[in-house]
């Protein structure tokens, strides 16, 4: 089974994922932040590297949901290569930040992997308020991250909006903003009681 988490920066999904493995045992497959060639350079100038980053994140995802689709194991995802293609790089586009050649170029590269990629069994989504995220963005203290401007955090979060509005496969919403589940043992029973809700063999 594949199980994928999804939501915005700062939303929580690292936390999550861990919590989830260490439960159920599941095999984690985390987004590539650690060791990311191009993740300081991009938040100093996203204009440049922008193309550079996406392109970067989409080849290990891709990498990822093949790896997944040839295990028999259950996999969790920290972030999915939807996102990549649905939120983050349409709203650099759009915040001039990804010129028309380069969204261009990464689109069509996506839609050619996307026709060989299913959706996740479940995906589970972070919901967030930009307060919310940008306290957790603070509490963590990436260095890197100090740049990340509310326009950019915003433009995520309406991108994440719409695609989760009109998403297909199954799907578990979580409130970020009051599901305290990484501090909280009866928030984070609410989380699992409604996976396990869609999976009843994991009770």
């Amino acid at each position: 089974m594949h199980v994928a988490i999804a939501g915005n920066i700062g939303s929580g999904k690292t936390t999550l994922t861990k919590m989830l493995v260490n439960k159920y045992g599941w095999i984690p497959q985390f987004e590539s932040v650690e060791g990311n060639p191009y993740l300081e350079d991009y938040y100093a100038d996203m204009n440049r590297w922008s193309f550079n980053l996406q392109v970067y994140f989409l080849s290990k995802r891709f990498r990822d949901v093949v790896e997944i689709s040839q295990s028999n194991n259950w996999i969790i995802q920290d972030r999915t290569i939807f996102e990549d293609a649905r939120i983050f790089a349409p709203n650099l586009h759009s915040m001039g930040l990804m010129s028309d050649r380069d969204f261009k170029n990464y689109s069509e590269l996506f839609d050619l992997m996307i026709s060989l990629v299913k959706l996740p069994d479940l995906l589970i989504y972070i919901k967030s308020t930009i307060p919310n995220l940008v306290n957790q963005i603070q509490k963590r203290g990436r260095d890197y991250e100090k740049s990340i401007r509310i326009n950019y955090l915003q433009g995520l979060n309406d991108l994440y909006e719409g695609w989760i509005a009109d998403y297909k496969g199954r799907i578990v919403v979580i409130d970020g903003d009051t599901c305290k589940f990484e501090s909280n043992p009866e928030h984070f029973k609410m989380v699992t009681d409604q996976i396990e809700a869609v999976f009843p063999e994991l009770k």
